[in-house]
């Protein structure tokens, strides 16, 4: 395998290196595994922040279903529609024609 860096970096990574007691390969391996480990743990927030807006979603809709009662077939079957349409433009895509004027 072959990689190129600038000149500038391939020189800061052999002094930084050689600082730490290992070659400049393996230093190249250490840095590869943390950046490995860093997207690996951002996913991990990632779900983890996902799991709590959902939540904080859910306690809202708990909240305003307590006070002004529970939504109606009606209004969920009209924000599941407007939610896939929604969807369908925030990738592009059409809906078979089921537009509203």
């Amino acid at each position: 395998m072959s990689v190129t860096f600038a000149p500038e970096l391939a020189e800061a990574i052999k002094e930084s290196a050689e600082r730490h007691g290992v070659s400049f390969d393996d230093w190249i391996a250490a840095a590869a595994e943390l950046k490995f480990r860093a997207d690996d743990e951002a996913e991990v927030f990632e779900e983890a922040e996902r799991k709590r807006r959902a939540a904080g979603l859910q306690e809202y809709l708990d909240e305003y279903q307590a006070e002004f009662g529970a939504f109606t077939e009606e209004e969920l079957a009209e924000t599941e529609k407007r939610w896939r349409k929604e969807e369908a433009e925030a990738y592009g895509r059409s809906e078979g024609g089921d537009e509203e004027a």
